[in-house]
């Protein structure tokens, strides 16, 4: 797993901001690593934010980090696999994908998420599935952004 750079998730926080999507949202970090991209938005007006890492070492810093920032409130950690959670998972606002770069579960994992908006990060553009709209796809180094919508 990569850490997201402060200019990734300064650049993902303006997107949404500027979208209207991120007042009140709730949130799902899927492979959230430190919980810097759900801690990002909450600072930002998010509601609420469940982030979903199976690593113990990264659990513990989101505990931490929320504790540290105040947000432990607004927050749900879960220890757990992304895929599994998603499959049985209520309706979110936006989802953060966040997995490592050789992780190849998009399309499933997409089939079955419940959200409006989904912001995927990998090694190349993740390829748009049925039930889905491309927004818009950014590169930041090494990583690629794509940011998808719910179809109506």
């Amino acid at each position: 797993m990569r850490p997201t750079t402060g200019r990734v998730r300064e650049a993902l926080g303006n997107r949404l901001s500027s979208m209207g999507v991120l007042r009140d949202a709730r949130v799902v970090d899927l492979f959230a690593g430190t919980g810097a991209l759900g801690i990002e938005v909450l600072s930002r007006g998010a509601a609420h934010a469940t982030f979903v890492e199976n690593a113990p070492d990264a659990l513990r810093a989101i505990e931490s980090n929320l504790e540290t920032l105040g947000f432990q409130d607004q927050a749900t950690v879960v220890r757990g696999d992304a895929a599994t959670f998603v499959a049985g998972a209520p309706e979110y606002d936006i989802a953060f994908i966040d997995p490592p770069y050789t992780w190849d579960g998009w399309k499933k994992l997409l089939k079955s998420l419940r959200a409006e908006v989904a912001i995927c990060e990998a090694r190349r553009a993740v390829e748009v599935p049925a039930g889905w709209e491309l927004v818009r796809s950014d590169r930041y180094g090494t990583t690629v952004v794509t940011l998808l919508r719910a179809a109506t």
